[in-house]
């Protein structure tokens, strides 16, 4: 029965994580595209916003994929924690915890990613 909890939590936040990306990525599920997500890390002072724009959602892509299949698990949890980071430095953090735009969802997929790190992707995994 862990396992199959396991396969939940890794199905629902890595496929989700991997969503955002394609928001970012490719406007998919109302998402803004990459320009749009450029031109919000320019905003920002993010540079440059293109490459960085790319780096980003190509990483929530992959992080979330890897970890949704359990492939290369622990390399998309230190995806997850690094982008995660990154959004707390550069937006969230500014407006605290538990505040409109806070930082408590970015953490949140933090402690997953590296709780799943620690416990493994179980027995359902992709390639075994």
């Amino acid at each position: 029965m862990m396992s199959l909890g396991i396969l939940i939590i890794r199905l629902v936040m890595g496929l989700t994580f991997a969503a955002h990306g394609t928001q970012k990525m490719f406007g998919w599920f109302k998402g803004t595209g990459l320009r749009k997500f450029a031109e919000t890390l320019a905003s920002i002072n993010v540079k440059p916003p293109m490459l960085n724009a790319f780096l980003a959602a190509l990483a929530e892509i992959i992080a979330g994929l890897f970890i949704a299949t359990g492939v290369w698990m622990e390399l998309g949890a230190v995806l997850v924690v690094i982008t995660m980071l990154v959004a707390i430095m550069k937006v969230h953090g500014k407006n605290g915890y538990l505040q409109k735009g806070g930082y408590e969802y970015n953490l949140h997929l933090i402690a997953i990613a590296i709780g799943l790190a620690f416990i493994g992707p179980g027995k359902y995994v992709l390639f075994s």
